[in-house]
């Protein structure tokens, strides 16, 4: 889509010319269900007309090839790799070069390079978004994308548990400290409605992440119910965006999609893709 712009990034950070915007999926807490709301709501972009990809940012628990169905390792042209591509989607993880039951025993500094590796060795087509699905917690693939990745924005996904509220502050914090804006929260799991029965129970409680919405002031971009259909179609290796497009569930994720598009055209441009690039030739004997 022509009419989405690339935003502003962190100071001294060089935007990566094919990519506009790379957002930040982050929860600092596992188990909020985040890689599923990164991959639905990727899905929801693309249904709407954008350019999309996922960059799996969880070296140690890669979760995007079972979600998207993928497998198999990524062809290498030019000493680049071809990202995979799902429901329109074009994906990188860790998933696809190595063993899915190898154990990730890497210290800091691997693990980071790796997430490097993984951004700069992909050959991306044009994408409008790349979501970075981010692993729990603001350790050493925090500090990595801080530094040296280009991130337009995030965005946060908490469950409305007081457990989880706390563990999302401190991502919060993180992305202040690195002058990353945030788009939003996104509260996942927020209730259950029996199927049998239709009684609706808050299992995980209520109004917390409309709490720290307001707290900050944020916007609270949706409210996300436990479903089984969700579960049932990570589970199966087709997204609920994908393959129930008029799911009650998968209406939510659409209006989040058009939020996080609104609040991102908010956001300061950059014009580094038209800026001319000036190059210095030395003359012998200067």
């Amino acid at each position: 889509m022509d009419s989405i712009k690339p935003h502003a990034v962190q100071p001294g950070v060089a935007p990566i010319p094919q990519i506009k915007n790379i957002i930040a999926i982050a929860s600092g807490k596992g188990g909020v269900g985040k890689s599923t709301v990164t991959a639905n709501l990727a899905l929801a972009l693309h249904a709407q007309g954008a350019r999309v990809g996922i960059l799996d940012a969880d070296i140690y628990g890669p979760s995007q090839p079972l979600m998207l169905g993928l497998s198999g390792k990524p062809e290498i042209i030019d000493n680049k790799m071809l990202p995979l591509k799902a429901y329109g989607l074009q994906v990188m993880s860790i998933g696809f070069l190595v063993d899915e039951k190898a154990a990730m025993i890497w210290r800091g500094p691997m693990v980071s390079g790796a997430l490097m590796q993984l951004l700069n060795d992909t050959a991306w087509q044009a994408l409008d978004y790349l979501l970075l699905d981010l692993p729990p917690g603001t350790g050493d693939i925090q500090l990595t994308m801080a530094q040296k990745i280009p991130v337009s924005a995030a965005i946060l996904v908490t469950t409305p548990q007081d457990l989880a509220l706390l563990d999302v502050e401190r991502a919060y914090a993180m992305f202040a400290k690195v002058n990353v804006p945030v788009l939003g929260v996104i509260e996942n799991m927020s209730g259950y409605t029996c199927s049998a029965c239709g009684h609706h129970e808050a299992i995980f409680g209520e109004g917390g992440a409309a709490h720290l919405a307001a707290h900050h002031p944020l916007p609270l971009l949706g409210q996300l119910p436990l479903h089984i259909s969700v579960r049932e179609h990570a589970d199966s290796g087709q997204p609920l965006v994908s393959a129930q497009p008029l799911h009650p569930v998968t209406q939510i994720y659409l209006a989040i999609a058009q939020q996080v598009r609104e609040r991102l055209a908010l956001q300061k441009r950059s014009f580094a893709h038209i800026l001319p690039k000036v190059v210095v030739e030395r003359k012998q004997g200067d």
